[in-house]
């Protein structure tokens, strides 16, 4: 798959990298799908551009939309745990690894809602450069995946940079899977 061209089959606003502009991307032009990873695709166009194209858009280059958790994924699991295999498949579009092993999660906590009927969940994460344009993309792709979980309704995702990242906080599968060890 990695490297396998594509023809976009409609015209698309996608998210530059990693600056986070959007861009548009037409219909009929050649893209070479480089990362596949939770739901979203990166891409580099035929231009030179490497680019987000969010799961929702997935059709427009012969991909499948990435299913939500079905509820045998979920039965007998808490709320907290769901939380965290979610935020395990949001990826840094530039990087093969998840932002959980990446250590860029810093928080991660559930809370019943003073109302009643259901959760918010608050998280913090980082990014792996402070100049980072997609923190934004990542944000949204934290809070849509975390809503997908049944009975969350509210979620606070916030991009913090204290503590700065460093490749410390890699989980050592991380590290192995990008060659560091």
């Amino acid at each position: 798959m990695r490297g396998e061209s594509r023809t976009v089959s409609r015209d698309l606003e996608v998210a530059a990298i990693p600056y986070g502009e959007k861009i548009p991307l037409k219909a009929g032009s050649t893209v070479f799908l480089t990362q596949s990873l939770g739901g979203s695709f990166t891409v580099m166009t035929d231009m030179g551009y490497m680019v987000r194209i969010e799961g929702k858009d997935a059709d427009a280059i012969g991909e499948q939309v990435a299913a939500a958790p079905s509820t045998e994924d979920m039965a007998g699991r808490s709320v907290q745990d769901l939380a965290w295999d979610q935020l395990k498949t949001c990826f840094d579009p530039e990087i093969p690894v998840n932002i959980v092993d990446l250590g860029l999660v810093y928080q991660c906590d559930v809370s019943e809602l003073p109302e009643g009927g259901g959760s918010k969940v608050d998280v913090r994460f980082t990014l792996t450069a402070p100049g980072c344009g997609m923190g934004d993309y990542l944000r949204e792709d934290v809070k849509s995946k975390l809503l997908a979980i049944p009975g969350v309704k509210e979620v606070d995702a916030q991009v913090v940079f204290d503590p700065q990242w460093n490749q410390a906080m890699m989980s050592d599968a991380a590290r192995l899977q990008l060659g560091m060890m």
